[in-house]
């Protein structure tokens, strides 16, 4: 009877359930705090630092990369209030807050891939399409970002506002389908870029050749951080998803497991931000020729 009732707790167990638990609540606080230390300084140095070269040209001669980094970067930001909102609510024992900052920090979560999957897509169609991305460049780029920057942010107002009316397991299935889009679409762009990296295309000939190079490699090592991250977010929350559904567990470390799946999102928050500030010669872990 005790081995039935377990199972069936253990069944029912889910990453937004186990928040509110003693261990879930505890994990889910160590992964704020460290969130707020690290990622917010971060983010805020990064909006500063583009603001200031945003001052210092026009908007439309930024780099794409940078604008699609700026937004992620505010998404993040949004997701660490709805990360300190679920914290709060856990630590009063409010579920309301629970619910409204869990399902805000899941869901922007799920959303904020697409940044990396827009990253993935522009630098594919630099190195794959060369000429059409400079036609696009100087006609209709600009818009067509703003387009899919724009639909990002609206996808997240509308998967918070469907959640209210979908049950506990739609943040899991959105992360998966999702997560697994990203994987796909970023891999793509990877071996596309891959089979391009050695052949000279149209207009790369000549003394353009070192440079279209150097720019192909770039393009790769963006790509391919990008799918390791995501790689490591897929690989190690379906672990966990699986050894919290396998009904050997415990209904304490079941919660332990579930929400343990949230530190494997850090390195995909990182990944663009470091990428950024690479571009930007600023990472203090690496010396930059200056001349």
């Amino acid at each position: 009877m005790d081995a039935n009732t377990s199972s069936s707790q253990n069944s029912s167990q889910t990453p937004s359930s186990c928040f509110s638990s003693p261990p879930g609540s505890s994990i889910f606080a160590v992964f704020t705090v460290t969130n707020l230390l690290l990622l917010l300084p971060l983010s805020t140095f990064i909006l500063g630092f583009g603001f200031l070269r945003w001052r210092k040209q026009r908007p439309a001669a930024m780099n794409p990369l940078d604008v699609f980094t700026f937004h992620m970067v505010v998404m993040e930001l949004f997701g660490m209030s709805s990360s300190v909102t679920c914290f709060t609510g856990a630590y009063k024992n409010h579920q309301n807050m629970i619910k409204v900052g869990c399902n805000m920090f899941a869901i922007t979560s799920c959303v904020k891939m697409f940044f990396h999957v827009l990253t993935c897509m522009e630098r594919y169609m630099a190195v794959v399409h060369p000429l059409t991305y400079r036609n696009l460049s100087k006609s209709g780029g600009v818009m067509i970002r703003n387009i899919c920057v724009g639909f990002v942010w609206f996808l997240l107002a509308g998967l918070i506002a469907l959640r209210l009316q979908m049950g506990n397991n739609f943040n899991m299935i959105l992360f998966f389908c999702n997560l697994v889009l990203s994987l796909i679409v970023s891999s793509f762009c990877n071996i596309s870029v891959v089979r391009v990296l050695n052949r000279a295309g149209p207009g790369e000939e000549g003394a353009n050749a070192g440079k279209t190079d150097t720019l192909k490699q770039k393009a790769l090592v963006t790509i391919t951080a990008i799918m390791a991250v995501l790689l490591v977010r897929f690989s190690g929350n379906l672990i966990c998803l699986s050894l919290g559904s396998s009904h050997v567990l415990s209904s304490y470390d079941t919660c332990v497991v579930l929400t343990s799946g949230v530190w494997f999102c850090l390195p995909s928050s990182y990944v663009l931000p470091l990428l950024f500030l690479h571009r930007a010669e600023k990472l203090p872990c690496l010396k930059y020729n200056k001349n």
